[in-house]
Protein backbone atom coordinates (compact mmCIF):
# COMPACT_ATOMS: atom_id res chain seq x y z
CA UNK A 1 0.00 0.00 0.00
CA UNK A 2 1.81 3.50 -1.15
CA UNK A 3 0.76 5.95 1.18
CA UNK A 4 2.00 9.95 1.09
CA UNK A 5 -0.99 11.27 3.14
CA UNK A 6 -2.77 10.22 6.35
CA UNK A 7 -6.16 11.65 7.35
CA UNK A 8 -6.92 11.45 10.58
CA UNK A 9 -10.43 12.57 12.67
CA UNK A 10 -11.46 12.48 16.01
CA UNK A 11 -14.16 14.69 18.12
CA UNK A 12 -13.02 16.34 20.84
CA UNK A 13 -10.22 18.13 22.03
CA UNK A 14 -8.99 16.19 24.87
CA UNK A 15 -8.42 13.33 22.05
CA UNK A 16 -6.45 15.52 19.76
CA UNK A 17 -4.67 17.59 22.09
CA UNK A 18 -2.31 14.81 23.37
CA UNK A 19 -1.21 13.85 20.09
CA UNK A 20 -0.49 17.49 19.14
CA UNK A 21 1.45 17.61 22.49
CA UNK A 22 3.75 14.36 21.03
CA UNK A 23 3.71 15.81 17.48
CA UNK A 24 5.08 19.55 18.64
CA UNK A 25 5.39 21.33 15.25
CA UNK A 26 1.86 21.30 13.19
CA UNK A 27 -0.10 24.32 11.09
CA UNK A 28 -3.50 24.98 12.57
CA UNK A 29 -6.75 26.20 10.80
CA UNK A 30 -10.68 27.12 11.32
CA UNK A 31 -12.59 25.75 8.12
CA UNK A 32 -15.90 25.59 7.36
CA UNK A 33 -16.60 25.23 11.03
CA UNK A 34 -13.86 22.33 11.82
CA UNK A 35 -10.50 22.51 13.59
CA UNK A 36 -7.95 21.39 10.70
CA UNK A 37 -4.51 20.65 11.61
CA UNK A 38 -1.82 19.78 9.16
CA UNK A 39 1.85 18.45 9.70
CA UNK A 40 4.63 15.69 8.39
CA UNK A 41 6.42 12.73 9.71
CA UNK A 42 9.23 11.36 7.90
CA UNK A 43 7.91 12.09 4.10
CA UNK A 44 4.01 11.87 4.54
CA UNK A 45 1.99 14.27 5.37
CA UNK A 46 -0.92 14.31 8.04
CA UNK A 47 -3.66 16.42 8.34
CA UNK A 48 -6.14 15.90 11.07
CA UNK A 49 -9.79 17.27 11.61
CA UNK A 50 -11.43 17.59 15.04
CA UNK A 51 -15.21 17.00 13.97
CA UNK A 52 -17.24 17.44 16.75
CA UNK A 53 -19.43 14.64 18.77
CA UNK A 54 -21.52 12.32 17.25
CA UNK A 55 -22.47 10.64 13.77
CA UNK A 56 -23.41 13.50 12.05
CA UNK A 57 -20.74 15.80 12.52
CA UNK A 58 -18.22 12.51 11.86
CA UNK A 59 -20.03 12.29 8.32
CA UNK A 60 -19.57 15.74 7.82
CA UNK A 61 -16.02 15.71 9.01
CA UNK A 62 -15.08 12.87 6.80
CA UNK A 63 -16.11 14.24 3.72
CA UNK A 64 -14.42 17.44 4.49
CA UNK A 65 -11.22 15.81 5.19
CA UNK A 66 -11.38 13.43 2.10
CA UNK A 67 -12.26 16.67 0.02
CA UNK A 68 -9.81 18.93 1.64
CA UNK A 69 -6.59 16.47 1.43
CA UNK A 70 -7.44 13.35 -1.16
CA UNK A 71 -5.70 10.78 2.01
CA UNK A 72 -4.50 7.91 0.97
CA UNK A 73 -5.85 6.04 4.17
CA UNK A 74 -8.28 7.36 6.96
CA UNK A 75 -8.05 6.51 10.60
CA UNK A 76 -10.89 7.39 12.81
CA UNK A 77 -9.64 7.60 16.94
CA UNK A 78 -10.65 8.50 20.46
CA UNK A 79 -11.60 7.22 23.42
CA UNK A 80 -14.44 4.64 24.54
CA UNK A 81 -16.15 2.53 27.22
CA UNK A 82 -15.66 -1.10 27.39
CA UNK A 83 -19.06 -2.63 27.30
CA UNK A 84 -17.91 -6.65 28.78
CA UNK A 85 -14.80 -7.11 30.91
CA UNK A 86 -11.34 -7.12 29.63
CA UNK A 87 -10.28 -3.67 28.60
CA UNK A 88 -8.85 -1.33 30.74
CA UNK A 89 -8.72 2.32 31.37
CA UNK A 90 -5.83 3.42 29.01
CA UNK A 91 -5.62 -0.03 27.01
CA UNK A 92 -6.34 0.79 23.08
CA UNK A 93 -8.70 -1.22 21.23
CA UNK A 94 -8.74 -1.52 17.50
CA UNK A 95 -11.94 -2.48 15.54
CA UNK A 96 -12.10 -5.43 13.17
CA UNK A 97 -15.74 -4.72 12.84
CA UNK A 98 -18.08 -1.46 13.37
CA UNK A 99 -21.93 -1.79 14.31
CA UNK A 100 -24.00 1.19 14.50
CA UNK A 101 -26.61 0.61 17.35
CA UNK A 102 -30.09 3.27 17.28
CA UNK A 103 -31.39 1.57 20.69
CA UNK A 104 -33.12 -1.12 19.41
CA UNK A 105 -31.63 -2.65 16.04
CA UNK A 106 -27.47 -3.16 15.47
CA UNK A 107 -26.03 -2.60 11.90
CA UNK A 108 -22.90 -3.71 10.72
CA UNK A 109 -21.52 -0.96 8.96
CA UNK A 110 -18.44 -1.14 6.59
CA UNK A 111 -15.82 -3.38 7.44
CA UNK A 112 -12.07 -1.79 8.27
CA UNK A 113 -9.09 -2.60 6.41
CA UNK A 114 -8.03 -5.50 7.36
CA UNK A 115 -4.46 -4.83 6.57
CA UNK A 116 -4.68 -1.81 8.08
CA UNK A 117 -5.55 -3.22 11.67
CA UNK A 118 -2.98 -5.98 11.16
CA UNK A 119 -0.51 -3.25 10.60
CA UNK A 120 -1.45 -1.49 13.36
CA UNK A 121 -1.62 -4.12 16.14
CA UNK A 122 2.11 -5.19 14.98
CA UNK A 123 3.56 -1.29 15.07
CA UNK A 124 1.38 -0.16 18.18
CA UNK A 125 2.29 -2.97 20.34
CA UNK A 126 5.70 -2.31 19.96
CA UNK A 127 5.13 1.12 21.35
CA UNK A 128 2.89 1.01 24.07
CA UNK A 129 3.52 0.88 27.74
CA UNK A 130 3.89 -2.54 29.15
CA UNK A 131 0.88 -1.05 31.86
CA UNK A 132 -1.52 -0.92 28.60
CA UNK A 133 -3.00 -3.92 26.29
CA UNK A 134 -4.46 -3.80 22.98
CA UNK A 135 -7.15 -5.75 22.18
CA UNK A 136 -8.86 -6.34 18.22
CA UNK A 137 -12.57 -4.97 18.99
CA UNK A 138 -16.22 -4.59 18.40
CA UNK A 139 -16.72 -0.98 17.88
CA UNK A 140 -20.51 -0.11 18.90
CA UNK A 141 -21.66 3.40 17.76
CA UNK A 142 -23.99 4.77 19.28
CA UNK A 143 -26.63 7.81 19.15
CA UNK A 144 -26.49 8.85 22.45
CA UNK A 145 -24.76 7.49 26.02
CA UNK A 146 -26.26 3.98 26.51
CA UNK A 147 -26.50 1.67 29.33
CA UNK A 148 -23.34 -0.49 29.14
CA UNK A 149 -25.44 -3.97 31.01
CA UNK A 150 -28.39 -3.23 28.84
CA UNK A 151 -25.98 -2.91 25.50
CA UNK A 152 -24.48 -6.30 26.56
CA UNK A 153 -27.00 -8.68 26.99
CA UNK A 154 -28.44 -7.41 23.22
CA UNK A 155 -25.32 -7.66 21.62
CA UNK A 156 -24.64 -9.66 18.59
CA UNK A 157 -23.07 -12.77 18.20
CA UNK A 158 -19.43 -12.77 17.56
CA UNK A 159 -18.85 -9.49 18.96
CA UNK A 160 -15.52 -9.66 21.03
CA UNK A 161 -14.15 -6.44 23.60
CA UNK A 162 -17.23 -4.18 22.41
CA UNK A 163 -16.46 -0.46 22.45
CA UNK A 164 -18.73 1.99 22.83
CA UNK A 165 -18.43 5.21 20.98
CA UNK A 166 -19.98 8.20 18.79
CA UNK A 167 -18.89 8.19 15.40
CA UNK A 168 -16.46 5.40 13.73
CA UNK A 169 -19.47 3.84 11.88
CA UNK A 170 -20.15 7.64 10.64
CA UNK A 171 -16.68 7.84 9.64
CA UNK A 172 -16.38 4.54 8.22
CA UNK A 173 -19.29 4.62 5.82
CA UNK A 174 -18.27 8.05 4.66
CA UNK A 175 -14.63 6.32 3.44
CA UNK A 176 -16.48 3.91 1.94
CA UNK A 177 -18.44 6.32 -0.42
CA UNK A 178 -15.11 6.55 -2.35
CA UNK A 179 -13.23 3.70 -1.35
CA UNK A 180 -10.75 5.08 1.17
CA UNK A 181 -9.46 2.03 3.18
CA UNK A 182 -10.09 3.01 6.73
CA UNK A 183 -9.39 1.52 10.19
CA UNK A 184 -10.29 2.99 13.74
CA UNK A 185 -8.37 2.94 17.05
CA UNK A 186 -9.58 4.01 20.50
CA UNK A 187 -8.29 4.25 24.27
CA UNK A 188 -10.66 2.92 26.96
CA UNK A 189 -11.57 6.18 29.47
CA UNK A 190 -14.37 4.34 30.80
CA UNK A 191 -14.23 0.30 32.01
CA UNK A 192 -17.24 -2.09 31.49
CA UNK A 193 -18.30 -1.48 35.01
CA UNK A 194 -18.61 2.37 35.33
CA UNK A 195 -22.15 3.38 34.10
CA UNK A 196 -22.31 6.65 33.29
CA UNK A 197 -25.10 8.72 36.11
CA UNK A 198 -25.88 11.07 33.26
CA UNK A 199 -27.05 11.26 29.33
CA UNK A 200 -25.31 12.87 26.98
CA UNK A 201 -28.18 15.58 26.43
CA UNK A 202 -28.09 17.14 29.68
CA UNK A 203 -24.59 18.41 28.56
CA UNK A 204 -24.94 19.33 25.15
CA UNK A 205 -26.94 21.36 22.81
CA UNK A 206 -29.40 19.80 19.60
CA UNK A 207 -25.82 19.92 17.60
CA UNK A 208 -24.30 17.82 20.57
CA UNK A 209 -21.72 20.67 21.53
CA UNK A 210 -20.98 20.73 24.65
CA UNK A 211 -22.52 23.62 27.12
CA UNK A 212 -20.32 24.65 30.02
CA UNK A 213 -23.91 26.09 31.63
CA UNK A 214 -26.11 22.79 31.06
CA UNK A 215 -23.23 21.14 32.83
CA UNK A 216 -23.50 23.30 35.95
CA UNK A 217 -27.28 22.67 35.86
CA UNK A 218 -26.76 19.22 35.60
CA UNK A 219 -24.40 19.31 38.28
CA UNK A 220 -26.33 20.96 40.98
CA UNK A 221 -29.60 19.15 40.47
CA UNK A 222 -27.16 15.56 40.62
CA UNK A 223 -24.39 16.65 43.21
CA UNK A 224 -23.83 12.77 43.53
CA UNK A 225 -22.25 12.28 39.54
CA UNK A 226 -19.02 14.93 41.19
CA UNK A 227 -16.84 12.01 42.17
CA UNK A 228 -17.72 10.31 38.41
CA UNK A 229 -16.80 13.48 36.93
CA UNK A 230 -13.67 13.51 38.26
CA UNK A 231 -12.78 9.93 38.22
CA UNK A 232 -13.69 10.37 34.28
CA UNK A 233 -11.24 13.50 34.01
CA UNK A 234 -8.49 11.62 35.47
CA UNK A 235 -9.43 8.62 33.01
CA UNK A 236 -9.78 10.16 29.94
CA UNK A 237 -6.21 11.94 31.01
CA UNK A 238 -4.62 8.50 30.44
CA UNK A 239 -6.65 7.13 27.65
CA UNK A 240 -5.68 10.17 25.85
CA UNK A 241 -1.43 9.66 26.92
CA UNK A 242 -1.96 5.94 25.68
CA UNK A 243 -4.27 6.97 22.68
CA UNK A 244 -1.68 9.22 21.41
CA UNK A 245 0.82 6.88 21.33
CA UNK A 246 0.21 4.07 19.80
CA UNK A 247 -1.77 7.02 17.11
CA UNK A 248 1.52 8.57 16.32
CA UNK A 249 3.44 5.05 16.39
CA UNK A 250 1.28 3.87 13.29
CA UNK A 251 1.70 7.40 11.47
CA UNK A 252 5.17 7.43 11.85
CA UNK A 253 5.60 3.57 10.43
CA UNK A 254 2.96 3.74 7.64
Amino acid sequence: MNISTIGIIAAMPEEVNPLLKRIGIYQREKRESFELFRFGLDVKKIVLVQSGMGAKHATRATRFLIKTASPDIILNFGFAGAVTAGPRVGDLVLADQVFSYDGTRFRKEATPSAELVDRMHCLVRQQISAENNIYRSSFITTLEITGKSELAKALPENCPYPALEMESAAVASAAAETGIPFAAMRAISDAAEEELGFSLEEFTDSEMNIKMTKILVTVAKKPWIIPQLLRLARNSNAAGKSLAIGVEAFLRAM
